[in-house]
């Protein structure tokens, strides 16, 4: 069981940002911007383009309404999507409010804010959403 099922089944709290039957979004614990969240499928797969048409379709739209949230929650010029997955092998896109494409660094310093603040951010993209 990857990390990411632990999260989704509750065994590892998680600042949720947005969930349906068939996926779950929840902000980067190491973000590389304030908002960067994780969209997941609740599905165990190990790469995003292993998962089948309806399910890759489907994750993509709940992204995009995850993404409006974001964006609602915390104006931005865009939000950026990216798909890495090699430390994690469970499929899963970051979503990182954009002002620039250096926001996107993923070699770049993370952002070590308090759970109180990433509660926050949770809490807005959640009722954004």
């Amino acid at each position: 069981m990857t990390i990411f099922s632990r999260i989704i089944a509750g065994e590892i709290p998680s600042y949720k940002c947005a969930e349906d039957d068939r996926f779950y979004a929840f902000l980067d614990i190491n973000p590389v911007a304030k908002a960067h969240t994780l969209v997941v499928p609740k599905q165990e797969v190990d790469y995003l383009f292993d998962l089948d048409d309806d399910t890759l379709a489907a994750m993509t739209v709940f992204a995009k309404r995850v993404a409006k949230a974001i964006q609602q929650a915390f104006p931005c010029r865009k939000v950026g999507m990216a798909v890495l997955g090699l430390e994690v092998n469970h499929a899963h896109i970051h979503l990182i409010p954009l002002q620039s494409e250096g926001d996107m660094d993923f070699r770049k310093e993370k952002l070590q804010l308090p759970a109180e603040e990433m509660q926050a951010i949770a809490d807005k993209i959640l009722e954004n959403f």
